[in-house]
């Protein structure tokens, strides 16, 4: 069908649109200004439950949705999904609250199942992008050091668990990896079955 995309849940095309918007828009901004601000991820947010509201009451399945429109219920789900762990994080110290929000917007337009795949593929990219600024600026093994310091605190209660992180921490635009996860989680159901036809699979 012309108007659904082979992704979780056969996402409208007007949501795959508006994840690659936001996502690449916070990327862009992110890497000029340092943060992911509030005049982007709070319409965002409000388009998400917004047009799946409005998609659920269409296909005559009201805040629940039908069929495979997800309904406001399905959009409020990928937002918690999206700003819980983040949040956590957040809280942590590791993170930005611009980048919650983010992901918050991401769980309100694609859903639950395109939250979790964004923020792992996410996650994974992050880590690799640290590991790269990390043997640039050649701070490995001391970073590693206080990481391992760190766990060995959280699992022996001698004490309060310290911040690994010091002034020269490896820092990464958040929203690049969360952009790139997002990308991933749009791009890799379409790849795979090509490449599996390619290759004869």
């Amino acid at each position: 069908m012309p108007h659904e995309i082979a992704l979780p849940g056969l996402l409208p095309a007007w949501s795959v649109a508006a994840l690659i918007v936001l996502t690449v828009t916070a990327a862009v901004v992110d890497l000029r200004c340092g943060k992911i601000p509030n005049w982007l991820t709070y319409p965002a947010i409000l388009i998400g439950l917004c047009g799946h509201a409005a998609a659920g009451y269409a296909a005559g399945g009201g805040i629940a949705g039908a069929g495979r429109e997800m309904g406001l219920t399905g959009a409020l789900l990928g937002l918690a999904v999206g700003c819980f762990p983040l949040l956590l994080c957040y809280l942590a110290g590791g993170i930005g609250g611009g980048d919650v929000k983010l992901m918050g917007a991401v769980g309100a337009i694609g859903g639950w199942e395109v939250a979790l795949g964004a923020m792992l593929y996410g996650f994974i990219l992050a880590g690799l992008m640290a590991v790269v600024v990390m043997i640039r600026r050649r701070i490995v093994r001391r970073t590693l050091r206080r990481v391992w310091h760190t766990i060995l605190l959280i699992l022996l209660p001698v004490g309060r668990p310290a911040d690994p992180t010091g002034p020269d921490s490896p820092t990464i635009p958040v929203a690049v990896a969360l952009c790139g996860g997002t990308l991933a989680v749009l791009l890799v159901p379409l790849i795979v079955p090509w490449a599996k036809s390619l290759l004869g699979l």
